[in-house]
């Protein structure tokens, strides 16, 4: 899939290229959009990118000067001018640089088709004589890392698609640490990738959540692990311009059966960081679930606690944390505060099971529960706050029942979500005003009837390209999405990446 950035200071223009090309049957995908040549030329110095498609008249920096500057770092762009002047002169310079056509607008569809067509050919063919550009490449290598990690890929095949990507985990132990941003992913992954280059011990890569994973191989545990804290120090210094960023580092374990098990104590530290949001940086080993305190004693069933969560059954809920923190506090060696920390580690166990559920985060719901047991005096007081927190995370999803119209609309979105769907549609079927509808659904549901179908039809999306091999358009079309460009558009808007780059990764 090459990449594609446009430019122009009209943002119907824009807005227009989006929704009139299917993009991904000419294997292209939107990466970036400027509306003058300044601002596309600073976003491209930091996007990789295969053709550029531009106007010529623009405020701050004109097409030509922004062809001529972002050919100094990508000097084999290539390029497709929009213009609404038919000057000999224009054209005479942009045939000088290179370019591959000179459209008039308003823009003819067919040519613009062919343009595209001839373009992706000649990429093809430049291109032809790689097995793998360095884009390509770290998209394999993030698509195995994360299956190698998660347990869906064999050790011997592991290893071979390891070799031919050039990666090497010839030492006996690995640690897995995770950096979550809130944005810039992008450019802080370039800028680690590049300072980790010709380093062999350490593996960054990108995994399926959006989070940046870096693997760092060792000989000796203890000195391994002290210089990878040192490395992610250094790192996070250098960073300071992005932050916040949260990073969580897992255990050390021997390679190469129980690398997942490193990554999967990375990926639960980050739940702390709920609970500790003045650190940033949170070791798994200084966690109660990463000491050997209680460890053996820990007395509960937590599949027990899930069934009941999704049964809604709070009664028998409560009675069980009841039940189990009074036998805690009977096993010989446990002490208060082994049982302070575990309460600590179900609270977060209920907040990763309500999002495994919802498909969200619910942050909030948490943060109280956390003080209570930590000023809890006694078992007693303990046990309620832990109970409490149980009862708020059954009546999250108790409140998914609405009232019985939005229950109705949202039954109905689950049924059609592919369809044509609109609050007028929705009022007329329910004898409901339309306005009225979209006001309570808000209320009811906390997000706009517009957003909630994107998110639902992202949600779907994700599915299907977890699960077939269907061609991302015609997925497009299977969620609702008619125009692909549109598709693109929303699935980087709620997921982070785009629905090639997120298949890729699977």
């Amino acid at each position: 899939m090459y990449r594609v950035f446009l430019v122009d200071d009209e943002p119907f223009i824009i807005e227009g290229l989006y929704d009139i090309i299917d993009w991904s049957s000419f294997g292209l995908e939107i990466v970036g959009q400027a509306e003058n040549g300044r601002e596309a030329l600073e976003a491209l110095k930091k996007t990789p990118v295969d053709l550029l498609i531009t106007d010529i008249s623009m405020p701050v920096m004109n097409g030509l000067d922004l062809i001529r500057g972002a050919r100094e770092f990508h000097p084999d762009l290539k390029v497709v001018v929009l213009s609404g002047f038919n000057d000999f002169v224009y054209l005479k310079e942009c045939i000088r640089l290179g370019i591959e056509n000179y459209l008039l607008k308003p823009i003819n569809l067919d040519e613009l088709k062919a343009t595209l067509d001839n373009t992706v050919e000649k990429l093809n063919a430049s291109k032809s004589e790689r097995l793998f550009n360095e884009y390509g490449v770290q998209i394999l290598k993030d698509n195995m890392m994360h299956r190698w990690l998660t347990g869906q890929i064999a050790s011997g095949e592991y290893r071979e698609r390891a070799d031919l990507l050039g990666i090497e985990m010839d030492k006996p132990y690995m640690a897995a640490a995770v950096m979550r941003l809130e944005e810039n992913f992008v450019q802080v992954f370039e800028l680690i990738s590049r300072q980790m280059k010709y380093n062999e011990s350490i593996i960054p890569f990108r995994d399926v959540d959006g989070d940046l994973v870096i693997l760092f191989v060792m000989d000796d545990p203890e000195e391994g692990k002290r210089e990878m804290i040192g490395t992610i120090e250094e790192l996070l210094d250098r960073l300071t311009t992005y932050q916040p960023i949260r990073t969580s580092i897992g255990s050390v374990q021997p390679l190469p059966d129980q690398a997942p098990l490193s990554y999967r104590h990375a990926k639960k530290a980050q739940e702390y960081f709920l609970l500790y949001p003045e650190h940033g940086l949170i070791d798994y080993s200084d966690l109660p679930s990463g000491k050997d305190a209680g460890k053996a004693t820990f007395p509960i069933d937590w599949s027990e606690y899930t069934k009941l969560i999704m049964a809604k059954d709070r009664e028998k809920l409560l009675l069980r944390i009841e039940e189990d923190f009074e036998e805690m506090q009977t096993l010989e060696g446990v002490t208060p505060g082994d049982i302070q920390d575990i309460a600590m580690e179900v609270i977060i166990l209920f907040k990763m099971a309500l999002k495994e559920i919802k498909h969200v985060e619910e942050t909030e719901l948490y943060k109280e529960g956390f003080e209570k047991v930590r000023q809890a005096g006694t078992l007693r007081e303990l046990i309620k706050a832990v109970q409490d927190v149980a009862g708020l995370t059954v009546d999250s999803l108790i409140r998914d029942i609405k009232s019985p119209v939005v229950q109705q609309v949202l039954n109905y979105i689950d049924e059609s979500y592919a369809e044509e769907l609109s609050l007028k549609a929705l009022g007329a079927l329910y004898n409901i005003h339309p306005v009225y509808l979209g006001q309570l659904f808000h209320r009811e549901t906390g997000e706009t009837f517009t957003e909630y179908i994107n998110k639902y039809r992202i949600e779907k999306a994700k599915e299907q390209l977890k699960t077939t091999h269907l061609k991302v358009h015609e997925i497009a079309r299977n969620v609702g999405y008619w125009e692909t460009g549109y598709f693109y558009k929303q699935f980087k808007k709620y997921v982070g990446i785009s629905p090639t780059d997120f298949k890729g990764l699977l």
